[in-house]
């Protein structure tokens, strides 16, 4: 979800600690850890679980729903906002929620030809299809270390790839056809929330809500063409307390760490962000592999190092100013502690020496 902005905010957030103070920072990164540890875990196991791998658009439905009830709750209660009134065009709003429909769909899909790791990982690299889609829809242009970052990103995830062929019995080239096309879905999706936030002045809760909710009737051709509306339905019907509870959750945990992102993003910027949930994708893989029983090589972690090589590349690169400033006043503080230091020591010598 585009989102612009960055810095510091004044306002009160979580628990009414100050925005921008230590406390709200450790506890908005404990509640993004905890909000996608637990999408992440049950997603795996919802879309790889015998009894509901099969009905995967169903479930993709079912979460549609969930996300359009808590953005119609979010705006009307805390916007306060009519949820018949929306600021960008509705043909818009259905380009957006086809968009939506295939990045969401066919990565939930993707689940049953790849290992969930792999998933995640192709997902971290989303960088590579934005910045073609920025090139070619806004025009913008990128700096050097950009196209490095991709060239780490895009020769990770070759490796990786291989490496999961080479182990993974569930390995399938139509996973990584489904979410490649995910991917490139999701690129289109935030360039073009972003042109048309910035033109309309949207609210990210009202292009939420909409998105979704007409995503919903796309979705709703899919499993009616498919035929296994009645079948997924006989199928969380048999363990509601179980099954439907975990998909309520998998969907709630997935909204409200959408929300916790972006208002983090707000708060501290795009730099802090992308550090926390990049380091929250790698804590998220390695739970996978804790969790679910897979087969495992170390080329994963070369491949995952060169990844996050290339992550951090592309955020230095859009934050060098910012990072060097923080660099320079860490020199300075630390070089005027240990002046400060250094003639304490000289005063106690001193001292030592008078007595």
């Amino acid at each position: 979800m585009a989102v612009g902005g960055g810095g510091n905010s004044h306002h009160h957030g979580l628990l009414g600690l100050p925005a921008g103070s230590p406390g709200h920072f450790l506890l908005q990164t404990a509640a993004i850890f905890g909000c996608y540890l637990v999408y992440g875990y049950l997603q795996e196991w919802i879309f790889t679980d015998a009894r509901l791998r099969e009905y995967g658009w169903f479930l993709t439905w079912l979460q549609f729903a969930f996300y359009s009830l808590f953005a119609g709750f979010d705006l009307t209660v805390f916007k306060s906002a009519p949820l018949s009134h929306y600021t960008i065009p509705l043909r818009t709003y259905a380009g957006l929620a086809f968009l939506t429909v295939a990045t969401m769909g066919l990565s939930n899909t993707s689940l049953q030809y790849l290992n969930y790791p792999t998933q995640v990982i192709f997902k971290s690299c989303k960088l590579i299809p934005v910045m073609i889609g920025g090139i070619f829809i806004q025009g913008k242009k990128y700096k050097l270390l950009d196209y490095a970052s991709m060239l780490c990103l895009s020769g990770g995830l070759v490796w990786f790839t291989l490496a999961d062929n080479a182990v993974s019995p569930n390995f399938h080239l139509t996973g990584i056809v489904l979410i490649s096309l995910a991917l490139s879905s999701d690129a289109v999706i935030g360039n073009v929330q972003e042109k048309f936030m910035k033109k309309y002045g949207a609210s990210n809760s009202e292009v939420v809500f909409f998105s979704y909710l007409i995503g919903l009737l796309y979705i709703l051709l899919v499993v009616a063409y498919e035929g296994k509306v009645a079948a997924a339905l006989t199928q969380l019907t048999l363990d509601p307390a179980n099954l439907m509870a975990k998909v309520a959750a998998f969907s709630f945990a997935g909204y409200v760490g959408v929300k916790l992102v972006l208002d983090m993003v707000c708060c501290y910027g795009a730099l802090v962000a992308v550090t926390v949930t990049t380091l929250r994708k790698a804590l998220t893989i390695c739970i996978s592999f804790l969790a679910f029983t897979k087969p495992f090589t170390y080329q994963y972690v070369i491949a995952g190092a060169i990844i996050l090589s290339g992550i951090f590349l592309n955020v230095y690169s859009k934050n060098s100013a910012l990072v060097k400033m923080q660099l320079s006043s860490c020199v300075v503080s630390t070089a005027a502690l240990c002046c400060k230091t250094s003639s304490a020591a000289k005063d106690d010598s001193r001292e030592v020496h008078l007595v």
